[in-house]
């Protein structure tokens, strides 16, 4: 497993090792032994899984609040995302700094976004399969969101008119939410 130090601080591209032969692929997606040795120590407790049908759909910016707040590792199983995961920690040296990493089904990427951090991806494919693990569970009255345009971060998404659930839609800005990292 190879870990990738980003330009945000504590943010981390992950490459599992992939072995292939003619019958097809395994690769070991997660290993709580393998991180540790680098230094990261997470420990999951909940999987997520996520279907979007069309190209262009953005999902975020997400984030849950105070002690509900989650670190994630995320990977695409199927098509391609463009990743998004925003530095929201005042004391951080990064914060407001963003990262952007295309996850895909072929290049079998991830990345680990620690907690204090906004997330979000935007599909480059057709049906595309999401799936992260969380370090805490979900928490609905914490549940937050921040605008995917919103021009303080500067988000480079590459579209104009992404797909959007109204609550994304109907997202504040972020001069406008109650964030608290």
């Amino acid at each position: 497993m190879k870990i990738i130090k980003t330009d945000v601080l504590d943010l981390f591209i992950i490459e599992p090792k992939v072995f292939g032969d003619s019958r097809g692929w395994f690769v070991e997606s997660w290993s709580e032994k393998a991180m540790e040795k680098a230094g990261l120590h997470y420990h999951f407790v909940q999987d997520n899984h996520s279907f979007s049908a069309q190209k262009g759909t953005l999902r975020g910016l997400h984030y849950q609040k105070g002690d509900a707040a989650q670190a994630k590792l995320v990977r695409c199983t199927r098509g391609a995302v463009l990743d998004v995961a925003v530095d929201m920690r005042k004391s951080s040296s990064t914060y407001k700094k963003w990262v952007a990493v295309e996850l895909s089904a072929e290049n079998f990427r991830q990345l680990l976004v620690p907690r204090g951090f906004l997330h979000g991806f935007l599909t480059l494919t057709d049906n595309v399969e999401f799936l992260y693990k969380v370090d805490n569970y979900y928490n609905k009255e914490a549940d937050r969101g921040i605008r995917w345009d919103d021009p303080e971060l500067g988000i480079e998404w590459g579209i104009m008119n992404p797909i959007l659930s109204d609550k994304d839609k109907n997202a504040p800005y972020l001069h406008e939410s109650d964030i608290d990292f």
